[in-house]
């Protein structure tokens, strides 16, 4: 194939035109299932959602379905809950895998490298081998059926620890030596110079976590055995199917219902994920 540059205007026309097509194509075919699901939560209860070919826009929109879902269910406290889990879970997030990222990336001690690969191990342990241990601690001390047995799994990870100390790599050292020359301790540094100038990563790992924590399922469900007025989305979701004998358009309802929040913090952060200047004012 010939190389881009040697093709004429027409052609390179033709070949970014058939480039967008097939990203169009892959893009709708992965919003059907979303498309689909927002249209069943507003079809009535007259229409048929299994219909062969699907009907993506109802015949009446209606949101009696939402109503229903919100009456017959404590989703106000569910919403509740995810939100409280959630940003306790970003918060605690941001503050312990920094201070733990920061001195692998920035000070230079013994078995900082090995402690650093151990680290990104942990990756590799998928947490169905750790939830019974997890479950057995939790009982001992306490933690059933509470906002810190849910929170505490999950207040750091080594993905975050790893995204950090890449991020505190690339801030100059100037900044860092023109800090401990003004006098600046290391806690001051990491605070005033090194997290400001990470600033993009704190808000991609914020919404990693997030999109996490609210989507979490299976440690909420085996946790909260006796408190559902503790229960998240997730779970008030699933208990619909039960509720309702499985109608699909309240389900679909209760899902969009717990997708939304999602989709907010996503579009209102992401204007934060742009480089950081915090090297933009070094000359050499």
């Amino acid at each position: 194939m010939a190389p881009a540059q040697s093709l004429r205007p027409s052609q390179r026309l033709w070949a970014t035109l058939g480039l967008y097509l097939l990203l169009g194509i892959i893009a709708l075919a992965m919003l059907l299932p979303l498309i689909w699901l927002v249209s069943t939560s507003f079809k009535s209860s007259a229409e048929n959602i299994f219909q062969f070919p699907p009907r993506l826009l109802p015949e009446q929109a209606t949101l009696s379905n939402y109503i229903r879902v919100w009456q017959s269910n404590p989703f106000g406290r569910y919403l509740w809950n995810s939100t409280v889990v959630a940003v306790l879970t970003v918060g605690l997030n941001l503050l312990l895998c920094s201070l733990a990222a920061y001195p692998l990336a920035r000070l230079d001690f013994r078995g900082r490298n090995f402690l650093f690969a151990l680290v990104i191990g942990t990756i590799m342990i998928p947490f169905q081998i750790t939830m019974i241990p997890l479950y057995i601690l939790a009982v001992k001390l306490g933690l059933t059926n509470s906002y810190l047995g849910l929170i505490l799994p999950y207040i750091t990870s080594a993905f975050g620890i790893f995204l950090l100390r890449q991020a505190f790599l690339g801030v100059p050292k100037e900044l860092e030596e023109a800090a401990r020359m003004d006098g600046c301790s290391e806690l001051g540094i990491w605070w005033h110079v090194m997290m400001p100038s990470v600033r993009p990563a704190l808000v991609t790992l914020a919404i990693f976590v997030f999109v996490g924590s609210w989507g979490e399922f299976l440690w909420p469900l085996i946790l909260l055995n006796q408190s559902e007025e503790l229960y998240t989305l997730p779970l008030g979701v699933a208990k619909l199917s039960g509720a309702f004998s499985e109608d699909w358009r309240l389900i679909a309802a209760g899902s969009v219902i717990s997708i939304v929040p999602t989709l907010l913090v996503f579009l209102g952060m992401q204007r934060y994920i742009i480089p950081s200047e915090a090297g933009s004012g070094l000359k050499g």
